[in-house]
């Protein structure tokens, strides 16, 4: 049996019929075609499927579709808007198999509009922390907490310069 439910994804009201206790995760890549979150642990520990909903990290296989009532933002919404997100991940070897990029990335988005310490010594402690639920198992996080940094840098410096 299955149910319709009406999700608010990457901006576009979409309607979709799912199976009743369908995970979010499954309905973006199976239902929408939404392949960028990832599946690993499906446990919500490792920041492979992490999707926003209204803005905030959340761990998609953890979520149940039919309770989400809040607009969901994929990797796939954010490709434009963190085009300079992606260039210094790649800039800063920030990846190497690339399976966790699309949940550091979502979760680097969020960071980045978040208010910041104004202490610039407590900023890299700042990005680890908040990074710390996106597991990866090939970088040792150095370049991923030096991309989020240096990308934030960049869009304070330029909003600081805009009349």
């Amino acid at each position: 049996m299955q149910e319709s439910l009406r999700l608010n994804v990457n901006g576009k009201a979409t309607g979709v019929e799912v199976a009743p206790g369908s995970r979010l995760l499954d309905v973006l890549r199976e239902n929408l075609g939404l392949v960028g979150s990832k599946e690993a642990c499906g446990r919500g520990e490792c920041g492979a499927c992490t999707v926003l909903i209204d803005g905030r990290p959340v761990a998609s296989c953890l979520v149940m579709a039919e309770t989400v009532s809040g607009a969901v933002t994929t990797i796939e919404g954010l490709a434009d808007e963190f085009a300079d997100l992606r260039r210094a991940f790649a800039d800063n070897g920030a990846f190497q198999c690339g399976f966790c990029t699309s949940g550091q990335l979502v979760r680097a988005a969020a960071l980045i509009r978040e208010e910041w310490p104004d202490n610039p010594d407590e900023r890299e402690a700042f990005v680890r922390h908040r990074m710390s639920g996106n597991i990866c198992r090939c970088t040792g996080y150095t370049g991923i907490v030096d991309a989020i940094l240096l990308t934030a840098q960049a869009r304070r410096s330029s909003a600081a310069d805009r009349p």
